[in-house]
């Protein structure tokens, strides 16, 4: 049995505690907050209940498969999880609205046809079987097996190129080229890069290959959990308490120890030592002082800043609105669920808007109310208060410098949108969640779970998870 020490409590940090405590390890979680979550945390005033982090769930097989490995009740009895239906409605720059069914391909082209015309829907579902075979392709590299030496294989995109489309003369195609080239410019192409830029990636610059974003949640759907996806972070934690993992809150770590060329503990910000076999780092390891992780390491991840406005609404939710709405930059979350209000003549609403790098300032409250105005009828004269929370309140609560939520990984661009490695240069000390191999997202950060546990329980020869 391994004393194994865990850095941070986000979701990627508990899927890798309770997997490897199932192993039987000994396992520490040292959280710099007052709770468990990192990213998923719970906003609460007056009766409405809001999701801090993200408000649905993609790939749940991977939560399912969790809570399989590691106890005898399953995700189902620990969390309610729902899929949406329609999967996301979009508000269109010219207004127009169009909304996409959930876990139908057919469905998605006819709402395309008759969104953009005959002709749209094959060409909306002829772009989503490229980028089916993008993730066939990447899905065991770039999601299930630990990030390989020769990392050049993935920094070549996979997205299968057009002959004669130009692009497949020169540099490969950005995912905003791919759109205007194979969707065209009647609006068709922003079912595509909206969904994208809704992970925290510019489609300008982002490779063709972050197409299998959105072919991923169409196949496999989006879903909420009852209550926000909060609960999902609960029952995770229960689930480290079952397997008897011990958390440490209000212990900040200033730095990962290393003696004899291999991590041995931690030194907490009041000077207390404590001793490991192992060490997981599952926060952005620019927090604190980590040993360099060699060449392993990408010169660049992609991350984004989030504005996220709460408001709450007076008035019954209309029937028939969607869950999710997309307005460019902006997601609009609508659950109908009682949880989230304090009765049924109330409305929570949660506004999300991501901001990429460059030189444009933040959204203010009003921005993102005039944007919401658009999905939500009469929110105006609905709205009883309404708080925003900046970058600067994100890494206030999760400690990631100036506030930045990490994106999931991607092939192509050279490697510039994949995350250091799991197992980094010095013996013993792992990389975990968001910040790692394979990248942001609740389900990416989940995987890391599986990866990590597999890589020290294993070693060397762990070739992923099955």
């Amino acid at each position: 049995m391994a004393r194994i020490a865990v850095i941070g409590a986000g979701m990627g940090a508990m899927a890798t505690a309770a997997r490897l405590a199932v192993a039987g390890h000994q396992v520490t979680v040292y959280e710099r907050g007052t709770t468990y979550g990192g990213a998923v945390g719970r906003f609460e005033r007056d009766g409405f209940v809001f999701d801090t982090g993200p408000g649905l769930v993609h790939l749940p097989a991977v939560y399912r498969d969790l809570f399989v490995k590691t106890g005898k009740r399953p995700l189902e009895e620990c969390a309610e999880l729902v899929q949406i239906d329609p999967a996301v409605r979009y508000v269109l720059a010219d207004g127009r609205t169009v909304t996409l069914p959930g876990g139908s391909h057919g469905g998605a082209a006819a709402a395309a046809d008759a969104a953009f015309g005959p002709g749209s829907g094959e060409r909306w579902s002829a772009l989503l079987g490229r980028a089916r075979d993008a993730w066939d392709a990447t899905r065991r590299p770039l999601l299930e097996e630990p990030l390989r030496p020769d990392r050049e294989a993935l920094g070549r995109d996979p997205y299968p190129a057009l002959r004669g489309s130009g692009l497949l003369r020169r540099r490969p195609p950005t995912l905003a080229e791919v759109a205007a080239r194979e969707l065209g410019g009647d609006g068709l192409g922003e079912l595509l890069t909206a969904r994208v830029r809704a992970y925290g990636i510019d489609p300008a610059t982002a490779p063709a290959s972050a197409a299998v974003l959105p072919y991923m949640e169409q196949t496999f759907g989006s879903w909420y959990v009852r209550g926000g996806v909060r609960e999902l972070a609960t029952a995770l934690y229960e689930r480290c308490l079952e397997r008897k993992v011990t958390f440490e809150f209000g212990a900040r770590v200033a730095e990962v120890l290393v003696r004899e060329d291999r991590a041995a503990g931690l030194r907490l910000a009041d000077g207390t030592e404590v001793t490991a076999d192992s060490v997981v780092c599952a926060v952005d390891p620019r927090q604190l002082r980590v040993p360099p992780t060699g060449e392993s390491a990408p010169a660049r991840t992609e991350s984004a800043r989030w504005y996220t406005l709460f408001a709450a609404l007076r008035g019954v939710r209309e029937a028939g609105a969607a869950h999710r709405t997309l307005l460019g930059p902006v997601t609009v979350l609508r659950p109908d669920d009682a949880a989230t209000r304090p009765d049924a003549d109330h409305e929570a609403v949660t506004v999300h808007a991501v901001v990429t790098d460059g030189p444009a300032p933040g959204p203010s409250a009003q921005d993102l109310l005039a944007a919401a105005a658009r999905a939500v009828p009469g929110l105006r004269e609905r709205l009883l208060w309404h708080e925003l929370r900046t970058p600067d309140d994100v890494g206030a609560a999760t400690g990631s410098p100036e506030g930045r939520v990490p994106a999931p990984s991607l092939a192509g661009a050279g490697g510039r949108f994949l995350h250091p490695a799991n197992a980094t240069a010095v013996p013993g000390l792992y990389l975990a969640g968001g910040w790692a191999h394979p990248g942001g997202g609740l389900a990416h950060a989940g995987m890391t779970g599986a990866l990590v546990a597999g890589l020290i329980v294993e070693g060397a020869d762990f070739r992923g998870s099955r």
